[in-house]
């Protein structure tokens, strides 16, 4: 039996960062009964730590080969740490939203993940997308900057499209929250050309006349953005490929965004992010409702139409070690033109820069990839209580279940971080201590975190079965940029919170 099964069948890594599951790489086995990640048995050998089942760490110095030593980070460092980049908004208008709060920690340097929140402001509703990027930053900042701008013009009625063409596109779209990226005037100037294109091409097809579907609408804004990105990246200016759009198109990112228009919610997803509804049932339990699924090998639809996409001469090729060509993990994506290019395309604009390697193994009939969207459609309820969308860095630490309950947890909590108020006036004495009882039970959830993003994120890096790990915590923190990317990904999360009392009473 190979070494990973070994491990496998008796779980995941005993060593000290064990997780939900096991790491990156496979397990290996030392000894009979301790089992260890090839991470971890990385960070012995670099830093001379001896990490073993059920024992508490211990540090071994050794004189031949140069070592680092992992940072004790105080707790108030990590917090600091944690902290970092997290934002919250609340909204005083009426609607289904009450708040919203998000955060990023980074592993990848710069981080490869991004985000962003918006209200329409020409049509009702609000935008949440997070975006995963692989093969560098570039993509996902792109798309995190443009998408929503393709999604509310795909949303305007017929005769709104006509005046918002006709006055040279500069009604403004959207009030953005927390957005803090800026193009390059030059960028800016050639992706405002494309989405004038857009637009005009929205005005002139009939079928956006005469009839309106919001999953028409999403799927569109996707693939319009994503054709945009091919065109861009294969521009020149002197008989030069511009270098900066290229790596766009080159580079690549999955994304999952939510429309929230009242009691009607629409999430368009692409790749392995995921978004999950808390609800909340009778007896205060919480359950979980995934509203995507993930374009991953785990998906045997996903992997039946890629592989009936293609030749059945391909069928041994086109998913080889459960990525596609052997070489990407998500099955769908945007930008990753290198899977989507003709050959002759590669070889004209990518190959001079990139190198022969840019072109994958066995790569015959292209496209392999897709930037099309999975929409699902959900009708928010009463019980419905907040929306959680995060990249893969926190689905790979906990699981949907899992993260709702810590999201109710911390709603029950942290209201405690606040100081006791009687909730109305003319209050009995009996009503006044039901309300101490109450708070007395929520002091027992009491969060470290105002931010219900921040609290997954030290849960799901400092989670154990005895609580919280500082020590954990600590060492998730410190790990040298060379190594930290074996032990965690980049990780962004969006937590939105529902008005109970509007879902109550809005019409059907």
């Amino acid at each position: 039996m190979r070494a990973n099964q070994i491990a496998y069948s008796f779980g995941t890594c005993q060593g000290l960062f064990s997780q939900k599951r096991a790491h990156y790489s496979s397990l290996v086995l030392k000894g009979t009964s301790d089992l260890f990640c090839a991470p971890c048995q990385y960070l012995r050998m670099v830093s001379g730590m001896v990490i073993s089942s059920n024992q508490s760490q211990r540090r071994k110095l050794h004189s031949s080969h140069q070592t680092f030593a992992l940072q004790r980070l105080s707790p108030v460092e990590v917090t600091d740490k944690l902290q970092k980049n997290e934002y919250t908004q609340e909204f005083s208008f009426e609607g289904s939203i009450k708040s919203y709060d998000s955060n990023q920690l980074s592993s990848n340097n710069p981080i490869e993940d991004s985000r962003s929140e918006a209200r329409c402001l020409q049509t009702a509703g609000m935008l949440y997308g997070v975006f995963d990027g692989h093969g560098g930053a570039a993509c996902a900042q792109v798309i995190a900057k443009r998408l929503f701008n393709y999604i509310t013009v795909s949303l305007l009625p017929s005769d709104h499209l006509q005046l918002y063409h006709q006055g040279g596109n500069n009604e403004k779209l959207l009030e953005p929250y927390n957005d803090k990226m800026q193009f390059y005037d030059d960028l800016q100037q050639l992706y405002d050309e494309s989405f004038s294109t857009f637009v005009a091409e929205l005005v002139n097809d009939k079928k956006h006349k005469e009839e309106f579907q919001m999953k028409h609408a999403l799927v569109r804004a996707f693939l319009k953005l994503d054709d945009d990105l091919s065109s861009e990246g294969k521009s020149t200016k002197n008989g030069e490929v511009n270098k900066r759009t290229l790596s766009v198109a080159m580079s690549g990112a999955v994304a999952c965004v939510a429309h929230i228009d009242g009691p009607h919610l629409h999430v368009a997803n692409v790749g392995d992010c995921q978004a999950v509804i808390g609800v909340l049932g009778e007896g205060n339990t919480w359950t979980a409702k995934k509203l995507t699924e993930e374009h991953n090998a785990d998906n045997i639809s996903e992997l039946k139409r890629i592989v009936q996409e293609h030749p059945p001469s391909e069928k041994d090729t086109v998913i080889s070690s459960d990525r596609l060509l052997g070489q990407l993990a998500p099955l769908r994506a945007m930008g990753d033109f290198r899977y989507k290019w003709s050959r002759e395309d590669l070889l004209r604009y990518a190959v001079p820069t990139y190198g022969e390697k840019v072109i994958a193994p066995d790569y015959h009939t292209p496209p392999y990839l897709t930037a099309c969207p999975d929409v699902t459609y959900h009708r928010l309820r009463p019980k419905d209580k907040f929306l959680i969308i995060a990249s893969d860095g926190l689905w790979d630490l906990v699981s949907p279940l899992q993260a709702v309950r810590l999201v109710g947890e911390h709603m029950s909590g942290k209201v405690t971080l606040s100081p006791f108020r009687l909730p109305k006036a003319n209050m009995t004495l009996h009503e006044i201590n039901e309300a101490l009882l109450q708070r007395k039970e929520a002091l027992k959830l009491k969060p470290i975190d105002k931010n219900a993003a921040t609290h997954l994120i030290r849960n799901a890096l400092g989670g154990s079965e005895y609580g919280l790990s500082h020590g954990k915590l600590s060492q998730l923190l410190s790990l040298p940029q060379s190594i930290v990317r074996l032990f965690r990904d980049d990780i962004t999360i969006t937590v939105v919170y529902f008005d109970s009392d509007y879902l109550r009473h809005c019409p059907l």
